[in-house]
């Protein structure tokens, strides 16, 4: 009698599970939701940051083309004074790239494949004929948060290849297996330099962060490379189902 009384707390247990328990498809929906909101998040920050510091560095630099107008071609400050804008520029670009990257939605599509059509879409046309795209296998199932992340590296590796590489020829292969997903992105450009591949350049972390990115998702990441041979990244993660 004692051993049945004892039970029944558990048996209470076990029926409030089973009636509380979330379908596949309420998961599915709840990390929706939590990708849009860290979505918002990210464009706050970057609003902000655009009405501040980026606004501040815009109007400094206006002020200092005014000075520099104002002084004399022969007068010593003024290469100094050029010299000062151009930096501000640069980082006014460098602001303006941080901040297309908060902005972005991370995966704004149903898949990753869909996702990357629509940023080859979005490229100036030369650009774009650098660019293919390739999917192959069947497309699995995802996490959406997971998802995210695997476009964001895709998309950082690609911008990198574009803005650096000085390639001809730019590949994004996407391939599902049974059990893995794996994406490469390989371009036949000038690579990367032993040191720049390790530590990355001053005030740039984007090889840092897509290393990060894909640890967090418990995603393989390798990089080869070679000075004038091209470069090749490969991301790879085990399928769930």
């Amino acid at each position: 009698m004692p051993r049945e009384i004892a039970s029944i707390p558990l048996l209470a247990h076990r029926i409030r599970h089973y009636f509380t328990r979330s379908t596949p498809h309420e998961s599915c929906r709840e990390a929706l939701l939590r990708q849009e909101e860290r979505c918002r998040e990210r464009a706050r920050i970057a609003r902000e940051l655009h009405d501040t510091l980026l606004q501040g560095l815009l109007s400094a630099s206006l002020q200092l083309q005014v000075a520099e107008g104002w002084l004399p071609p022969d007068s010593p400050a003024k290469p100094l004074l050029s010299r000062v804008r151009n930096l501000m520029r640069k980082g006014i670009d460098e602001g303006r790239a941080a901040l297309e990257g908060l902005r972005s939605t991370g995966l704004p599509a149903t898949s990753l494949e869909q996702a990357l059509a629509n940023f080859h879409e979005e490229l100036p046309p030369p650009d774009r004929a650098r660019l293919r795209i390739a999917k192959m296998g069947s497309p699995k199932p995802v996490d959406p948060a997971v998802l995210d992340q695997i476009y964001l590296i895709t998309r950082e590796a690609l911008l990198n290849a574009l803005r650096h590489s000085q390639a001809t020829r730019i590949e994004a292969e996407i391939a599902y297996s049974p059990r893995k997903l794996r994406i490469t992105v390989r371009d036949n450009g000038t690579g990367i330099e032993p040191q720049l591949l390790h530590s990355g350049r001053k005030a740039h972390w984007g090889l840092t962060v897509m290393r990060e990115r894909a640890a967090n998702i418990g995603a393989h990441l390798r990089i080869r490379t070679r000075p004038k041979a091209g470069t090749e990244l490969d991301l790879s993660l085990r399928s769930s189902t």
